[in-house]
């Protein structure tokens, strides 16, 4: 056998094996050793190819594959194709263990299983000068495999600016988007909290107890906001609580409270114009928070509602203050004035087009078929009339007697 010079002599030695342990032991051997040995040195694409030598070998199909899989008859098409994609997962699963995600992260997206790669990511602990780091970023938030980790990453490495670009581009879900909002108000939370205490301390002046929250360091600190100081990124601040009302976790809630009360507190010229309905970016967003905290809600409802009556007319959805109002109602459970307030302010507006619930959704929680029914016949809403008539006629569900 002729050796090509490129070659060197252990791989060489490699083709003299194969052709020895052909000849000796037969055709499955020689795959399986070709099958080790391309594993053993990390050629993960040429495994993939020899995992499928393999597989036509076994199926007694041509080795070199000629046309579509269409093309094969059945049960010969299905079964190849379950080896094709075990051989997939094989290889990714190879170099999952080997740790390049990066690599691995096509062979499960082409066979449809995000989900070891997205336990991997999760896993994932970037070290100092980790030159990973900008793959595993794109496969995470760019291609999807992880973008709850993958914004992690962003703020963690590439800063806050970064994040906030990046939470634009989060996918719709709503569970993502609430766990990136809070890991961006924690970290913002604490770096304004360490800023504050390091000027505290620079003064001279008496040090809150550690663990204090913002309102317990502003206390008694007016002096903070002397000559138009301040101590974060401004932007970043009114970004981070534009974010802050899909919160949940009442400990985030009290964290992001805490960073509208020092915002409220910046010079005028740092009191940046929101949109309706928080046009005062800290002052409205304060108001909002406090009352997802219990604290003064029949205050927030009033202050909200005072906004129903002058919407901005040069905004194109002037029905955001009502979408806004309805959303607060529903979160502080108040089902009843929710529904007044979507009858009269949402109506001929599609549910799939508002970021709260529609009348219909707000009646169906309540148990409420006929009052539905009401709004729709004022309305002139024939379906959404209708399907309360099915629902107010549908059979209650009656629980088991107890002697059955």
């Amino acid at each position: 056998m002729t050796i090509a010079p490129d070659v060197t002599v252990q791989d060489a030695e490699v083709f003299r094996a194969l052709e020895q342990t052909l000849s000796a032991s037969g055709p499955r051997a020689a795959l399986d050793q070709l099958v080790d040995h391309l594993a053993e040195r990390g050629e993960f694409r040429a495994l993939l190819d020899a995992l499928l030598l393999r597989a036509r070998h076994e199926l007694e199909l041509p080795l070199i594959q000629v046309g579509s899989l269409n093309d094969l008859p059945e049960p010969t098409r299905a079964q190849y194709e379950e080896r094709y994609v075990e051989a997939i997962r094989s290889v990714g699963d190879r170099l999952l263990k080997a740790g390049d995600i990066a690599s691995a992260w096509p062979y499960f997206r082409a066979i449809g299983e995000p989900e070891p790669v997205r336990r991997a990511i999760d896993a994932y602990q970037a070290v100092e000068g980790d030159e990973q780091i900008n793959q595993i970023v794109e496969v995470a938030f760019n291609q999807g495999a992880n973008p709850r980790k993958g914004f992690e990453l962003i703020l963690q490495h590439y800063g806050t600016c970064s994040a906030i670009s990046a939470f634009e581009h989060l996918p719709p879900d709503e569970a993502t988007r609430v766990a990136c909002s809070d890991r961006l108000v924690r970290q913002l939370h604490e770096h304004l909290v360490a800023n504050l205490r390091a000027e505290i301390a620079q003064r001279g002046q008496p040090m809150p107890a550690e663990g204090s929250l913002i309102p317990a360091l502003l206390a008694g600190n007016d002096w903070l906001f002397l000559e138009d100081a301040y101590h974060i990124d401004v932007s970043h601040l009114s970004a981070t609580a534009r974010l802050a009302p899909m919160l949940t976790d009442p400990e985030t809630l009290k964290l992001a409270a805490g960073l509208c009360e020092y915002g409220r507190r910046l010079s005028e010229r740092y009191q940046y114009e929101g949109e309706s309905p928080f046009e005062k970016t800290f002052d409205d967003h304060a108001v909002y928070l406090a009352a997802l905290l219990g604290q003064d809600v029949d205050l927030a409802l009033a202050h909200f509602r005072q906004k129903l009556d002058s919407p901005d007319p040069d905004r194109p959805d002037r029905s955001l203050p009502a979408q806004v109002l309805v959303g607060l109602m529903v979160r502080l459970g108040r089902l009843d004035q929710a529904i007044e307030v979507a009858a009269e302010h949402l109506a001929g507006l599609p549910e799939s087009s508002l970021i709260c619930p529609g009348v219909a959704q707000l009646c169906q929680r309540a148990g409420q078929p006929d009052r539905l029914a009401a709004i729709a016949r004022k309305q002139g809403d024939l379906v959404n009339f209708t399907a309360a008539l099915l629902q107010a006629a549908a059979p209650k569900n009656i629980p088991p007697s107890a002697d059955r």
